[in-house]
């Protein structure tokens, strides 16, 4: 087909032959057809007509096209000349179908029926392309006659009025009435019989094709279908808006193919548009409307999600959905996904406009009564969906669950200086706020929620807290209406709808980085309007802490300069005080987080600076008496009995110091004792942290707090260390007492993380074990020195872990693994099952996807397609559910992983006890398997760079071991981890360059003595399941073999034969006998023949450089190390050569003493590592950085990570 051909000249030249020559004619229209099918066979004028005759010349064609190796055809081909294809055959098909349907040759020809005999005979072929092209030309000649069949029905509509109103005249009975009445019940004749031949036309189609095509296997196939209907919908509404039709699209809404469910909602997309049709679509909306809902909150794919939002708001128009099913829809507004929660938006306003209604029935309200009640609808609607959204997620902890108010709650850290809350921190409300802003016009009125929220809801007069005069006046616009009278916990979600509405105004375009004149205007206006209404917030929720945990967030989106520009020196000095006395005087983390970073934010106004000097000095002295009054005066706090009163008074300001001390050096604080006549605060929190040896659960939490204090204290005080050649006294004296008060804190740090001898809680051990790490890692030989090889300061206080108690903490890592998988374990069957049930609960029966083969293959193909599919809103907020109540362990598990990887990396913590981690890659979450790759940086550098390849074949050869012996105590199921860590591991052997060049690489003996190491020790638990006739076990450890298949990358031909050598003498000793054709041993054979292939390509090699010369060592080491997974598997690749036939050799005597590296001949299940040693000593050398450099830190830098 020429595509830049005239269509509707090309239409009307084939109209005019099919009138003089029919057969030719449809000759050349079929011929069309075969050959958009990329089909080269051509049928005459005779064949055309032999409508018997179709499916024997499609049998014939269908043989032609399967010699043929040519799977593209010209709808799915790419290239350029078909890239208007489609769009031209559709147009084409139009054109002729309209254009004969305008001169009536569509009903006097046999166009349509010739047409239909072929296509709807091809629509069936076993051959894709006759099925697609073939299903696609039938939709399309579909849709035209959809169109005729509307303009027909509109002529027949025109030609009954013209009857009726002829009728009416029949009074005056003159024969020119007769006569046209006559004219007009011919023509109303005409038309139908034009209805009747194009009912039965469009009859043909969807009997012939769309019903057997929209189930069809290839779901482009399927797509193509469903889009016709949608097409058809709006063409021909009277006819295709019918229940029998509907339901097609309603089955497919649960397709296991993304593009075939999209296409499916979007046919429905412009049929809820069609008012005069509404009442046909009653049944299929009840009947598919829960389909829909679950498809918007829970399918997978989001352009599906945001597509069903679309047609669920149009179908709420008509006051279809209940309002159990629109609470749903409003739930979406807190998503996750920043699309969805916009799409949903445009409902949501409709819901709030209706309850802003229902709440104003038979009131004359003011303009400004209507600003406040959709301000309090706002808030009505924000509870109702949070008590909603919490109920179903009823499941989860409560610290991860926001509470009944709405509050949107953040996970901490046990480490409370590591999250400081960043102004533009978001919350469940905050995201509601985002994406309402540009519909609701109560979420950007930060003025109208101020106004509200200074109003006291409680009184019942028009009394209100006193203040600015802009805010409060005599008037009654301060009384409180009923009508938007806020109730406790409506006014809790409001004030968090203040904060998100005062971030999103601050910043109204995201991506500028530079200020701009309005935004100034809107960040003056915002603070000169805090600076009146700010106090009055302050007071009036200083009591309640959910509350005040909002307020205390807001100083951080004021410009504080603008108090000294206006002269309010007091007003800043008085909102300092409320500050402090909020962070004196709350014990909950949440609150001092927020407090101290309001106090952080006054700091940092340099233009007040002077104020903020004598405020600080002042929230320290009362920390300071606070921390005197607490202890009563007792001399002996370490084993002084305290009450419960006073064991929460000293966590309260241990609490509070942990929070401040890590953004303000407050050393000189800790250690002033007024030259001796009081204990300094250092002595105090020293004498808390001797109480953690006891073990007291209700002090667990003062000592974990006194501990990271007692830490960022030697981290501060390391900043002031020098290395100058000559110190003074002074210097001398303050390194004295930095090394004094770090190895006591070490030694205890030691005796709660460690240590045998104390009965240490689970928090206080966990803080005790990340100070420690981060304590050794700031004082590390090796990042005491420079890259340039320059000391540092801390290089004459440098320390290192005894060896002893490094593999304790190797063994304390190792039980926090032990206890955490248990939990990460338990969460994942509860998915799988909530996955299962609920998918089976979502079937429908008649809603039949994807064609079903009698062959098996084909319907374990359809159940892994329905498997891959579609996830239900159940199944979401299950996973929700299970990852929620997980997510705090999960932080806290990482953290003091985390610590023990730097401390590795910077070599505080030698990289052999790394194994302990590698061992648990793949089952224990991506962070995890995050932070086993650093590993491999660290054992690449050690084994390329510090030439320590023993310790490379150690960590390897043990961590390979372990994670298979989980597999083996079937802790794990499968060896696909094992598997996984081998891969990453072998990533260590070589350093690739540009074009995968081989850069460097591990010492080949290295990678012999892994295998060789592994291969004993498997072979040794081999004989034990072999002598135990333990079948089951034996065939589970031969999949070792699949786990050393990716070690075998950078191995050589002489490598080969060396580790193939050892395995055949530690198979042959362990007596083992190997079936050649046992399914079990395939692992092994794949291992050994992976090993043979290396062999004989080197062996070709080697021939081919007698013939034709010697190629570069390098090609050669690429080439071997390019080979893919299928060879590594055994299969033969297509370009190598099979080798030829060998002789067969002579058998040769193995020797009877065995090798070194041989196992001695004991019964034991395991083997010794031969690189089981002591853990040398680290020697000093310029610090090496394994993956991004690590400058030293800053003590806030080295104990959090500050999100500002």
């Amino acid at each position: 087909m020429n595509t830049s051909a005239a269509l509707q000249t090309t239409a009307e030249d084939f109209l005019e032959s099919l009138s003089q020559s029919p057969g030719v004619a449809q000759a050349e229209l079929i011929n069309c057809v075969l050959r958009s099918c990329g089909c080269n066979d051509s049928v005459d004028a005779d064949q055309v007509l032999d409508y018997d005759g179709v499916v024997d010349a499609l049998d014939d064609f269908t043989e032609g096209m399967k010699q043929e190796d040519s799977p593209t055809y010209p709808l799915t081909s790419k290239l350029p000349v078909f890239k208007k294809f489609r769009k031209s055959l559709s147009e084409l098909i139009e054109r002729i179908v309209l254009a004969a349907a305008e001169v009536g040759s569509l009903y006097t020809t046999d166009l349509m029926v010739t047409l239909q005999t072929w296509v709807v005979a091809m629509s069936s072929s076993q051959i894709r392309s006759f099925r697609h092209t073939a299903t696609v030309i039938a939709l399309e000649v579909e849709t035209a006659l959809c169109e005729v069949a509307a303009s027909v029905e509109k002529e027949a509509e025109v030609v009954g009025r013209q009857r009726e109103g002829e009728r009416k005249r029949k009074a005056s009975s003159n024969k020119a009435g007769a006569a046209r009445e006559k004219d007009l019940e011919v023509k109303a004749a005409e038309v139908r019989k034009r209805r009747k031949d194009l009912a039965e036309f469009i009859k043909e189609v969807v009997d012939g094709v769309f019903v057997h095509r929209y189930r069809d296997l290839d779901p482009n196939i399927r797509a193509e279908c469903v889009r016709a209907m949608g097409l058809w919908f709006r063409r021909y509404p009277a006819h295709f808006l019918d229940a029998s039709y509907l339901r097609y699209v309603g089955w497919v809404l649960s397709d296991s193919n993304t593009q075939v469910r999209l296409e499916a909602v979007k046919s429905l997309t412009g049929v809820y548009e069609q008012v005069d049709y509404i009442g046909s679509l009653n049944h299929f909306t009840e009947r598919f409307k829960p389909r829909l809902i679950e498809m918007a909150t829970g399918d997978t794919e989001l352009t599906v999600r945001i597509a069903v939002i679309q047609v669920l708001s149009a179908i709420d128009g008509h006051e279809l959905l209940e309002d159990a099913e629109r609470e749903k829809l409003c739930l979406l507004v807190f998503d996750e996904e920043a699309k969805v929660r916009k799409s949903v938006s445009g409902f949501v306003r409709g819901v709030w406009k209706d309850l802003i209604q229902q709440r104003l029935v038979g009131k004359k309200p003011s303009d400004k009564d209507k600003e406040r009640t959709g301000i309090r609808a706002l808030g009505i609607l924000l509870v109702k969906w949070s008590k909603a959204l919490d109920k179903v997620m009823e499941g989860a902890d409560d610290e991860s669950v926001s509470s009944i108010e709405g509050r949107s709650t953040r996970i901490r850290s046990a480490n409370p200086a590591a999250h400081f809350i960043d102004a533009n921190q978001k919350g469940r409300t905050a995201l509601a706020v985002e994406a309402l802003w540009d519909e609701v016009e109560a979420v950007n009125d930060w003025e109208a929620l101020l106004d509200v929220l200074l109003l006291d809801h409680s009184a019942n007069d028009d009394e209100s807290l006193d203040g600015s005069p802009s805010l409060l006046s005599p008037t009654k616009q301060n009384s409180i209406d009923d009508v938007w009278r806020l109730q406790e916990v409506e006014e809790s979600v409001l004030l968090e709808v203040l904060v998100a509405t005062l971030r999103r105004a601050k910043i109204p375009s995201a991506g500028s980085k530079k200020v701009s004149g309005a935004e100034e205007t809107i960040i003056s206006d915002i603070t000169r309007a805090l600076i009146k209404g700010l106090p009055r917030l302050f007071i009036k929720y200083q009591t309640d802490e959910s509350r005040i945990l909002e307020v205390l967030s807001i100083p951080l989106l004021m410009n504080l300069d603008m108090y000294l520009e206006m002269r309010m020196i007091n007003a800043y000095a008085n909102l300092w005080d409320d500050v402090m006395k909020q962070f004196l005087s709350h014990s909950s983390m949440n609150v001092l987080l927020n407090a101290a970073a309001a106090v952080r934010h006054f700091m940092d106004a340099t233009s007040l600076s002077n104020t903020n000097s004598t405020k600080v000095l002042e929230l320290e002295d009362e920390l300071s008496v606070q921390l005197r009054d607490a202890v009563a005066g007792r001399q002996e706090i370490e084993v002084a009995s305290f009450s419960e009163d006073e064991v929460l008074a000293l966590g309260a300001v241990c609490a509070r110091l942990s929070v401040l001390i890590g953004s303000r050096d407050m050393t000189t604080w800790m250690e002033e004792d007024e030259g001796g006549k009081q204990s300094s605060a250092w002595d105090i929190i020293s004498a808390l942290v001797e109480r953690g040896r006891f073990g007291y659960k209700e002090e667990e939490k003062m000592v974990e707090h006194a501990l990271h204090l007692l830490g960022v204290h030697i981290i501060w005080k390391t900043r002031s260390l020098t290395n100058i050649a000559d110190p003074s006294p002074d210097e001398i004296r303050f390194k004295e007492t930095l090394q004094e008060q770090r190895d006591s804190l070490v030694e205890k740090l030691v005796e709660y993380a460690v240590g045998t001898q104390s009965n240490t809680a689970d928090g206080v051990k966990r803080a005790a074990f990340q100070n420690l790490m981060n304590l050794h890692i700031l004082f590390c030989p090796t990042q005491a020195i420079t890259a340039d090889g320059q000391p540092l300061p801390t290089a004459s206080l440098a320390m290192e872990l005894d060896d002893e108690v490094q593999y304790r903490c190797a063994g304390y890592i190792q039980s926090e693994i032990e206890q955490y998988s248990e939990q990460f374990d338990d969460a994942g069957p509860a998915i799988a099952d909530d996955s299962e049930s609920n998918r089976s609960d979502s079937s429908d029966d008649e809603g039949v996807t994807v064609k079903k083969t009698a062959k098996s293959k084909g319907s374990k193909t359809t159940k892994r397609a329905v498997d891959k599919g579609m996830i239900t809103s159940c199944n979401i907020y299950s996973y929700q559910f299970t990852s929620r109540s997980h997510l705090q362990q999960e932080y806290v598990f990482m953290e003091t992983i985390s610590t023990f990887l730097r401390a590795i990396r910077a070599g505080a913590v030698h990289v052999k006890h790394s194994s302990v981690l590698l061992a648990h890659h793949g089952r224990l979450g991506p962070i995890f398997d995050l932070c086993c790759k650093i590993i491999v940086d660290v054992l690449r550098e050690e084994g390329m760079y510090q030439e320590n390849g023993d310790i490379v074949v150690a960590v390897i050869t043990q961590a390979l071991r372990e994670s298979f012996t989980l597999v083996l105590d079937g802790v794990v199921q499968g060896e696909e981890h094992s598997v996984s860590l081998a891969k990453q591991l072998a990533s260590s052997f070589i350093i690739r360059g540009a074009q995968l060049s081989v850069v460097r690489r591990l010492d080949s003996k290295f990678v012999v003595q892994i295998h060789t190491n592994l291969l004993t020790w498997i072979v040794k638990r081999l004989t034990t399941y072999e002598t135990n006739k333990n079948k089951k076990s034996r065939n589970l450890a031969i999949l070792f073999f699949r786990v050393m298949l990716p070690l075998l990358t950078s191995v050589e031909s002489r490598d080969a034969l060396k580790i193939k050598a050892h395995m055949d003498q530690v198979v042959a000793q362990s007596k083992i006998e190997i079936p050649p054709t046992s399914k079990a041993w395939e692992p092994q054979r794949a291992y050994e023949k992976r090993l043979t292939s290396i062999m004989s390509k080197d062996k070709a090699g080697t021939k081919g450089r007698k013939g034709k010369g010697m190629k570069s060592a390098a090609l050669v080491t690429s080439d071997e190390e390019g080979e893919s997974d299928g060879e590594a598997l055994g299969v033969q690749s297509e370009t190598e050569a099979p080798p030829r036939p060998q002789p067969k050799a002579r058998p040769i005597p193995r020797p009877s003493a065995p090798s070194a590296q041989s196992p001695p001949p004991s019964g034991a299940h395991d083997v010794q590592d031969p690189n089981d040693f002591q853990t040398p000593t680290n020697r000093p050398r310029p610090r090496v950085v394994y993956g991004s450099k690590s400058p030293v830190k800053t003590p806030t830098q080295a104990t959090f990570q500050d999100p500002g």
